[in-house]
């Protein structure tokens, strides 16, 4: 989350919407977000059912919920996923922004409907 933190006015400039889903209770859950200052949403999903909709793997011998990125378009479709095999492994801000880029690039090159 602090990746997301440092470039978080350039997902603001794609028109983007940081939705960060978690594995803590809403109180505990409150409590970082408001420690740590964060920009974004925050939402709590102790119970892993969101993400598991979205094929989160939680992995019990790797300490819970393996990292799980997934961009969704302003018309609902999934657009980009990247499913993590350890907790290090997650896209670098700038392949997340290169994918926002295209998605808005593609959108604007759209006739008017």
């Amino acid at each position: 989350m602090a990746q997301l933190r440092l470039d978080y006015d350039k997902f603001v400039t794609q028109d983007t919407v940081v939705l960060v889903l978690g594995p803590e209770d809403a109180k505990a859950f409150v409590n970082y977000w408001q420690e740590n200052d964060l920009p974004f949403v925050g939402l709590p999903d102790p119970t892993h059912s969101i993400l598991k909709k979205y094929g989160q793997e939680v992995n019990l011998f790797k300490f819970g919920r393996m990292p799980a990125q997934v961009t969704i378009d302003k018309q609902g479709l999934v657009r980009f996923v990247h499913y993590g095999h350890d907790a290090t492994d997650i896209p670098t801000n700038a392949e997340i922004l290169e994918v926002l880029q295209r998605l808005n690039q593609e959108q604007n090159a759209k006739p008017n409907q």
